[in-house]
């Protein structure tokens, strides 16, 4: 026996033959974590040539190759952005494992060109495992028939909506037509145009308004709104820091519209827009895959030919890391709408199973990173006096809402947050801040509810989201949350790209009382204990506040007030200069009395001039600066009570009072009692409060480069087309999306130039670390160098060559990756992302037909991490697929060092 033959017989005993091929998929599936059957539904038997013209197939992780370089390839040419959370780790790993894998290339040699034979005799045929491909390009690829059918339907209603209701029945042309679609019967549809912005005033100008442009220089494109064209007197304006001259400014007319893609179906050679067939561009790209359109699915499915994958193809809604919020978010809802549901059947005499069911709800939370909002320097310098941190710490989470709509996952709804923890600073400290929600008016049924408020049923559904949120805030220990009522500007969006025609904006009235609405239900759940508004706690002096001052404002990423006190600030340096005498002469003996300011220095004059210019301004709109008290506050030290006992009157809801207010001011409160308005005596009751000291939820921490911010995630889908006007775009829109989400890798580590306003590499531009937002490509910086900004700019951190101490930091990061390893190895159910990605990898090399051998960078990536594990694993019984295997083959190497 020669050594190849050796150890192709030692590599066998990994797997005991089998009385048949599901047996032998069971002993595959046992060597990985969770139910077997998950294992085994990813293959199929099928029968293939006689055993004497066999091929041999492997099916665990041992990986097949006839050429000795392709071993380098197995450990060298690894990509690294399998796992976000430890993109840096893995490039360690990489660079230790070239080093290893020339040190020890017999062994790798060895291990790819092992092979497993898994083969069965069955009358003079050979039975194989065939693995299924892990994600198609498109998504009717997991429908069923029906499904289909109704998809198909669906285009046909919808397209009235993509054209208009006057011209829909003149455009649409015969399915026959070799110029229209095959499945929605239109031929032409045009996209949104995309959106253009003045370089100057930053402004957007509006569909088929007139404004300047120059064709691009250096990459760059200049336009000009007519306002902005008008005001300049001179010939040439200055934009970014660059000189253009008015004479090459060409007017134009905002008209330019994109089309829809086509596709053509590989098996019937008919066209389809990619948006009707739900065609995953970025897939096919990928792995170049034959697409086969949802009619001659239908056909395979209806002759038998083909049947539906036991394992999904597409990843859904469902299939994304469920967390605890999530978990808590969506069990809420499903009680809300159980009861509901009951409510009405019992209000119209109907039986519960006649009430139309809500189906397909899936509520998940794609993002919880930790951020740092930068206070502004002007307001810094007016507050040296009360010590204002410089900075605040938080944490900034996005939820979705997805609803199956005739078999697609689409995206409903979706809300950020900001949440600044018991670490933070006061007066940010325990607050959480709603900064933006949008929805698309998609939900399914459009029914109302049994109440005599009639209102719709999806209401229901975002408020009871909402205040599932508040109820969790509330119970980790968050005392206040904030709220700003504000409907986008006609023609903008918030979130979501292109709203349907349908879907009103609310006026600001509308959404402030949708807002308060949701308070109220959460109120009578004792979920909010109390409603205020910006303008009453911090901008008079009463129960809330004993002394107006900006330094008791709280400071957030993105609010009003942060933004409109630096206007304000400018006013006043310009009105008055640096004269702090003539500051105070502005402000009368009276108003600072009754901001409870005596004799104010110079930098409390601009504090107490920028308070009262921005209670001005916010004082028409108070209403829509809604504060909610998750934790009763304090009437006399004005604080959340958050530990000791409570005092409070079960006649005056509104006092409460702390157990220190009520200790130290004993002559007050002398045998717990306290005088109410009218001057009668109420005597107090007392509990004892335990909020929890630390607001962190354990859950684990996601970092998503779609959903870093609203203006990213806005842009992303504006550059791409993913617009969510109609049904039918929605799901394409709500598809692609959901594959970024499980592909993070695909969404390349990359940003938008703010000049020239081109996609670029991380690697490869300059940032500002004032403004978080701001970046320049290399060629633009390296072009006009740091005129481009206000702030200084730095290059990117990832472009940094990594010093000899930060490569030693990411060796010794690798070994967090080795415990991710560890814990999914044993984990059933967790909501951590990197466990969940590295399951996937786990499926994927069980079902991939590529393998390490034949270049899949997948395969590469857990046989890296396995190798590497199993090196430095001292444990006999290790539950780590193939840490045995791994450790007797090298064991084996090591005798026989010079058969090679």
């Amino acid at each position: 026996m020669n050594m190849k033959e050796e150890n192709v017989q030692l590599m066998s005993k990994l797997i005991e033959d089998s009385s048949n091929a599901k047996e032998m998929g069971k002993d595959v599936a046992e060597s990985f974590p969770g139910p077997p059957e998950v294992a085994i539904a990813g293959y199929k038997v099928v029968e293939t040539d006689p055993v004497g013209s066999h091929r041999e197939e492997d099916i665990g992780f041992i990986n097949v190759t006839d050429n000795a370089d392709n071993s380098r390839d197995h450990f060298n040419n690894l990509e690294i952005n399998a796992f976000p959370s430890f993109s840096e780790e893995l490039a360690a790993g990489c660079e230790e494992g070239e080093t290893e894998a020339r040190a020890n290339s017999t062994q790798a040699e060895l291990a790819t060109k092992t092979e497993l034979i898994a083969q069965e005799s069955n009358d003079g045929k050979e039975i194989k495992l065939e693995s299924l491909k892990q994600e198609g390009v498109s998504l009717i690829e997991n429908f069923t028939a029906q499904q289909i059918k109704e998809h198909i339907s669906s285009l046909r209603e919808c397209i009235d909506q993509d054209l208009g209701k006057k011209e829909g029945a003149n455009r649409r042309v015969n399915v026959d037509s070799k110029n229209s679609c095959q499945l929605c019967g239109a031929d032409k549809l045009s996209l949104a145009p995309a959106p253009i912005y003045c370089s100057s005033c930053c402004a957007r100008i509006r569909h088929s308004a007139k404004y300047y442009s120059i064709p691009e220089v250096d990459g760059i494109r200049y336009c000009l709104c007519s306002s902005c064209y008008k005001l300049s007197r001179s010939e040439s304006i200055t934009s970014s820091g660059i000189l253009v001259s008015k004479a090459k400014l060409i007017k134009k007319i905002n008209d330019e519209e994109a089309e829809e893609w086509w596709v053509q179906c590989d098996k019937c050679k008919s066209w389809q827009h990619q948006i009707c067939a739900l065609f995953n561009e970025k897939k096919n790209k990928e792995k170049k895959d034959c697409f086969l359109c949802p009619k001659c699915c239908l056909e395979e499915i209806e002759n038998g030919e083909h049947k539906p994958p036991l394992v999904k193809t597409v990843f859904g809604a469902k299939d994304l890391p469920p967390t605890m919020l999530s978990d808590h978010l969506e069990q809420r809802l499903f009680r809300c709408l159980q009861k509901n549901r009951e409510e009405k059947a019992k209000a119209t005499g109907m039986s519960i199973d006649e009430v139309p069911e809500v189906e397909g709800l899936v509520v998940r939370e794609v993002l919880s990173a930790q951020k740092l909002v930068k206070v502004n320097e002007k307001l810094l310098d007016i507050l040296k006096d009360g010590n204002y941190p410089t900075e605040f710490p938080y944490k900034s989470k996005v939820i979705l809402l997805f609803q199956k709509i005739d078999g697609a996952d689409v995206c409903l709804f979706i809300m950020y947050t900001q949440e600044f923890g018991a670490e933070c600073s006061q007066p940010n400290q325990r607050c959480v801040y709603i900064s933006y929600l949008d929805s698309v008016k998609y939900f399914r049924p459009e029914t109302e509810t049994a109440a005599a408020s009639g209102e719709p049923l999806r209401t229901v559904v975002y408020h009871e989201i909402m205040i599932g949120y508040l109820d969790y805030c509330k119970k980790r220990g968050f005392a206040t949350c904030y709220i700003w009522a504000c409907p986008p500007k006609k023609g903008e969006d918030y979130i979501f790209y292109f709203h349907p025609e349908i879907q009103k904006i609310p006026k600001s009235d509308k959404l402030r009382q949708w807002h308060k609405t949701m308070l109220l239900k959460a109120a009578k759940m004792g979920i909010v204990v109390g409603l205020t508004n910006l303008y009453d706690q911090f901008f008079s002096t009463g129960r809330y506040n004993s002394k107006v001052t900006a330094a008791n404002l709280p400071y957030f990423d993105g609010d009003y007030w942060s933004g409109a006190a630096e206007d304000v600030i400018k006013h006043i340096e310009k009105a008055s200069g640096q004269d702090s005498k003539k500051n105070k002469k502005i402000v009368s003996k009276r108003t600072l009395k009754a901001m409870g300011h005596t004799n104010p220095s110079g930098h409390a004059t601009k504090d107490i001039l920028l308070m009262q210019k921005l209670g001005q301004n916010i004082l028409p709109m108070k209403e829509d600066f809604i504060i909610a008290h998750l934790q009763f506050v304090c009437v006399c030290c004005h604080r959340a009570i958050l530990d000791g006992w409570r005092w409070f009157c079960r006649m005056c809801k509104s006092f409460q009072l702390c157990g220190r207010c009520h200790d130290a001011e004993q002559y007050i409160y002398k045998y717990s009692t306290h005088t109410s308005c009218n001057g009668e005596k109420h005597s107090l009751s007392r509990i004892m409060v335990d909020v929890p000291y630390d607001t962190n939820d354990n859950d684990a921490s996601m970092d998503s480069g779609l959903f870093e911010n609203r203006y990213r995630f806005l842009l992303f889908c504006q550059k791409n087309n993913y617009q969510f006007d109609t049904l039918r775009r929605a799901k394409h829109s709500s598809m692609m999306i959901l594959y970024y989400l499980h592909n993070p890798t695909s969404l390349l580590a990359e940003t938008t130039c703010c000049i020239c306003d081109k996609d670029t590499p991380l690697d490869q531009c300059w940032q500002c670390k004032t403004c978080s937002d701001f970046f320049v490509c290399a060629a633009c910086y390296h072009r006009h160098g740091c005129s481009l900004h206000v702030h200084k700019l730095s290059l990117h951190p990832s472009a940094v060559d990594s010093s000899a101490e930060n490569r030693e930091t990411l060796k010794k990061g690798l070994w967090k990756l080795l415990e991710v390893l560890l814990h999914a190895s044993g984990c059933d159910h967790c909501s951590h992302p990197d466990c969940h990605l590295m399951k996937k990898l786990f499926f994927h090399s069980k079902v991939c037909t590529v393998r390490a051998a034949g270049g899949c960078k997948h395969c590469k990536k857990i046989w890296f991490i396995l190798r590497k594990h199993s090196r430095s694993c001292k444990v006999s019984d290790c539950n780590v697929p193939r840490c045995r295997d791994l450790k007797q083959l090298a064991q084996s190497l090591a005798l026989k060092p010079a058969a090679f």
